[in-house]
């Protein structure tokens, strides 16, 4: 089947009573036919737990209009059109949004599906979606739509941001050694398409580096899909000089991807006065090499970049740090805002105000493992704000969106994988990103929504038979 859109933006000036049409066609992204066609860590199939959970696909995502196809996102500058262009970049956030229900809510940039004249048709699905004066005010250059989840909040309001993800997949991992799923928690990347992850673990002076296959795309002859027959390739235990995770019970540190060729450790010890120290290392993913160092960072005040337990009745990991483009950020020890550091020069190092104090809770379930920051594309998700590629925060409702996790978040196209658990209670997880991007439909010239107009836009899309 080839799909076909066809979309009519109204704007109704209400002082005058002058519309404003815009008319365009679009084009169909990949985003359908991945959640359709692919199956990482088969997570489509009952191959691992008797009560692991899945997703109910029928009212959720089918049919897949108005569910996998059931949102539309309006963004300030136009999209790239490429079929694998899924997920919009930071910088160009949704400036409005609407869902395949009636917003209800107080969230002003959100809209409503106009449920008469929105139907099924023969060959297709008529959408209609209405903003008031006072909703989806912005530069509005270009349209795209998205699931009906996707269509709630975007990737987070300060009204909702538990929408943006959906469990497809739970695995119970419980059984397997503590000691096993202790590499699993310490995962610091994981490469989907040569069936790879990366583990690193600290000792009083090493870092060990544990690389491991793990059936994503293909599986072996002796291989089952509930993490139980992972295989550890290689291990690389590098000695240090300077580097350790600080601390005395409580082990202070954390290992990131820096997703430049190297892998980064830190360690300090939250301060709520003087000056932060932190030591650190960068590991080559090439051959291994490293350097390490300390840092003195002047007025600094740190909270600690996370903290690890491998001594006691469960694992433990808790990560509160990302790295993006050569920085690592940090929450302040106050939590009214994040510290942005140079990991090429310490010096250069700002802080980034929130506008209010976070609850730097974790993204998961509260528990014994937790991760309050994590890397989502190019954009910083954490427990109650973002910061997007630009360093612009924004509050979001601060809702626990997954299970309780220990891991940062992989993301393959439309899905992001966790391994996580709490007090004895493991699993590995993996969620529908939802705020993808089903159709790419740039304006030819962009429009402007503000106070003294509503908007109506009618979008159908039909299939044709090839």
């Amino acid at each position: 089947m080839k799909l076909k859109g066809e979309m009519v933006i109204e704007l109704t000036d209400t002082n005058t009573g002058a519309v404003e049409t815009v008319q365009e066609t679009n084009m169909i992204t990949e985003a359908v036919n991945n959640i359709l066609g692919l199956n990482p860590m088969g997570i489509y199939l009952k191959a691992s737990g008797e009560y692991d959970n899945s997703v109910l696909w029928n009212g959720t995502l089918l049919p897949i209009c108005p569910n996998m196809i059931g949102g539309i996102l309006l963004f300030p500058a136009v999209l790239e059109e490429k079929t694998d262009h899924i997920y919009e970049q930071g910088k160009n956030l949704p400036v409005a949004y609407a869902s395949n229900n009636v917003n209800s809510g107080s969230n002003v940039a959100r809209g409503s599906l106009n449920q008469t004249e929105s139907k099924k048709l023969d060959n297709g699905y008529k959408f209609v979606w209405e903003f008031t004066p006072s909703q989806g005010n912005g530069n509005i250059a270009a349209v795209a739509l998205t699931s009906a989840l996707g269509g709630q909040n975007a990737f987070g309001s300060a009204a909702g941001d538990a929408s943006t993800f959906l469990l497809l997949k739970k695995v119970d991992i419980g059984d397997i050694p503590k000691a096993k799923q202790m590499t699993l928690f310490e995962a610091v990347e994981l490469d989907f398409e040569k069936n790879l992850l990366y583990s690193i673990t600290f000792g009083t002076s090493s870092v060990t580096i544990t690389k491991i296959r793990i059936p994503v795309f293909n599986i072996g002859l002796n291989e089952k899909l509930d993490d139980t027959t992972y295989t550890v390739l290689e291990e690389q235990t590098l000695t240090t000089e300077s580097f350790t995770f600080l601390g005395d019970y409580t082990k202070y540190g954390e290992f990131m991807d820096g997703h430049d060729g190297y892998w980064y450790g830190f360690s300090n010890e939250p301060n709520s006065s003087g000056d932060a120290k932190m030591v650190w290392i960068r590991i080559s993913k090439k051959d291994y090499s490293f350097t390490e160092g300390s840092w003195t960072l002047s007025k600094a005040k740190l909270s600690e970049v996370g903290t690890r337990a491998k001594d006691g009745s469960y694992p433990e990991r808790n990560v509160k740090c990302c790295v993006r483009k050569g920085y690592l950020y940090v929450p302040s020890y106050d939590k009214k805002g994040v510290y942005k550091i140079n990991t090429a020069n310490s010096a250069d190092v700002t802080l980034i105000p929130l506008g209010f104090t976070s609850k730097l809770k974790s993204l998961g379930e509260a528990g014994s493992c937790e991760v309050y920051m994590t890397l989502l594309g190019d954009m910083i998700v954490a427990g109650d704000f973002q910061i997007t590629a630009d360093d612009r925060v924004i509050k979001t409702q601060g809702s626990a969106r997954f299970e309780a996790m220990a891991t940062p978040l992989f993301q393959y196209k439309n899905f992001v994988f966790m391994w996580g658990g709490s007090y004895g209670k493991e699993h590995r997880c993996a969620y529908l990103l939802t705020p993808y991007l089903a159709s790419i439909n740039n304006l030819s010239s962009a429009v402007v929504k503000n106070t003294d107009k509503t908007m109506k836009i009618t979008y159908t899309l039909t299939e044709e038979t090839m």
